[in-house]
């Protein structure tokens, strides 16, 4: 199904599609899904002045009732689920199971936030004083700013999306200039959520497609309370000290250099479902990929042996097709990057097995390649740079501690997994002095977090949090107050200060 027919389903104007300066095109064959227009600085002004009058009424909707938004929107995600699936394959190559998967995403944490809409609690705490009480309460933060990254094109906006507005909060969204559709799309849809809500303000969410210029835009613009980015670490350093010149708040989700250690008495067999997964699926771009695979010399052999059999098997192809595991890169500088990596590594020596271009005859446009095993030898003895394609670096270690200080020592903090059935080697992992990963997981791979736990990761990956737990706090203010109930007035911690403030007779 082509693109305008399934943003028609999704209830996008078709006029959006056609007649603006800018091609929108899919990895899959390289074919122009549509052209629009890009949003412009007058445009973006607008929008963002409309949302900043929208949160001054929203946030005095009853939490509940701005659940009732969130619950509509997840109803229709439910009914669109296939439609936008399809389009976020389209748009983004991934295959038809990823491509849903993400929509499913997208309801889970709809019903995340709806809960939490009648559960956002402050907290009550004991007075040092006679007739007084400590309220800890939070409030609605303002208007807040997303920028998205092309791999995930609705889910992390919705993992942002969900849980602003339910906190009260007014959005502004800039999507990668690769998925603008499926922005628009989810802008559609949210706002069919909201017909017939007498109490959902107008301007309460809008989507800004275009290019940096509008990231920078809303980096710099006191009006948004938060930026919450994801991207690449580069595109936080740029973002992150704008945002904190003027005492902003930011979320940054950024790069993830994912390693998994296999231990002598790992299940190897669960072990391998989970490190050709997390490498190859989504042709290796997602943040959480595994791009390192430590494994113990007792069982490297046998591990590798087999993983070099599954990933020649691996079908590489139009995510469309039921068949397909693996899809397109999403442009040329994605698949020459992975090139590049590849000869560096055949330069230090390493074996490459796989990592070729296919599907050029059939798709001369667009950019497939075969996942890549790149086993290195004792020489080189780890891999700092993220490469946002499928290349699995494989090294291998004799002592867990030793295994563990490599994995962290790369600049990325995202996810990380240890294969065990030792209880002290997986708790070693968890512990203070394990994996330094946002995200650390026994027995499951680096990628498939559930949206039920906060997301993010520390060192360059940006320290930011999103989705589950306790990551709605990000998106609201707290309030502490103090309630006197006595007639009397003493200070805090003892404190003297007695004045007579009689009136002079």
């Amino acid at each position: 199904m082509d693109a305008r027919t399934l943003c028609a389903r999704l209830g996008l104007d078709p006029g959006v599609l056609a007649g603006g300066e800018q091609a929108v095109l899919s990895p899959i064959d390289g074919s122009v899904l549509a052209q629009i227009a890009w949003a412009s600085p007058a445009r973006a002004e607008d929008r963002i002045a409309r949302a900043a009058a929208a949160f001054a009424a929203w946030r005095q909707v009853p939490a509940p009732r701005r659940g009732e938004l969130v619950r509509r929107f997840g109803a229709l995600l439910r009914e669109h689920k296939v439609s936008l699936g399809a389009l976020v394959t389209l748009e983004c190559g991934k295959i038809r199971s990823e491509g849903e998967g993400e929509v499913q995403e997208m309801i889970d944490i709809c019903d995340f936030a709806v809960g939490l809409s009648r559960q956002l609690h402050g907290l009550t705490i004991a007075s040092e004083r006679p007739g007084h009480a400590l309220r800890e309460s939070w409030h609605p933060l303002g208007v807040v700013g997303i920028v998205t990254a092309f791999n995930f094109p609705v889910a992390v906006w919705a993992w942002n999306a969900a849980l602003a507005l339910v906190c009260g909060d007014a959005i502004v969204w800039k999507p990668s200039e690769r998925t603008p559709l499926c922005a628009l799309a989810c802008q559609s849809l949210l706002e069919q959520a909201a017909a017939g809500l007498e109490d959902v303000p107008a301007g309460l969410s809008a989507v800004l497609p275009g290019g940096p210029e509008l990231g920078l835009l809303l980096a710099d613009d006191r009006r948004l309370a938060l930026v919450s980015a994801t991207g690449s670490c580069a595109m936080g350093r740029v973002l992150a000290p704008r945002i904190a010149q003027r005492f902003g708040r930011s979320i940054l989700e950024l790069g993830g250099n994912n390693a998994v250690i296999v231990t002598p008495s790992a299940d190897l067999e669960l072990a391998l479902r989970a490190i050709v997964f997390g490498a190859a699926g989504t042709a290796g771009q997602r943040c959480t990929s595994t791009r390192r695979l430590f494994v113990h010399a007792q069982v490297r052999a046998a591990l590798l042996s087999r993983l070099r059999a599954v990933y020649a098997r691996i079908v590489v192809g139009d995510p469309r097709e039921a068949a397909t595991l693996v899809g397109p890169l999403i442009d040329r500088g994605a698949f020459e990057r992975m090139q590049a990596a590849l000869a560096a590594a055949r330069a230090q020596g390493a074996s490459v097995h796989g990592g070729g271009r296919v599907l050029a005859e059939r798709f001369p446009h667009a950019w497939y390649a075969r996942p890549a095993l790149v086993e290195h030898g004792p020489a080189v003895r780890n891999s700092s740079e993220e490469v946002f394609a499928p290349v699995l670096h494989c090294f291998d270690y004799e002592d867990l501690d030793e295994a563990i200080a490599r994995h962290n020592a790369v600049p990325q903090g995202l996810s990380s997994a240890i294969f065990t059935n030792d209880l002290r080697e997986a708790e070693r992992f968890l512990s203070a002095a394990g994996s330094d990963c946002g995200i650390a997981n026994v027995n499951a791979g680096t990628s498939g977090a559930e949206i039920g736990g906060a997301f993010g990761g520390e060192k360059e990956t940006g320290g930011g949090r999103e989705a589950g737990s306790d990551a709605w706090r990000a998106y609201m203010r707290r309030s502490t107050a103090t309630i006197n109930y006595s007639a009397a007035l003493p200070l805090a911690q003892g404190v003297s200060f007695d004045v007579d403030t009689a009136a002079p007779r």
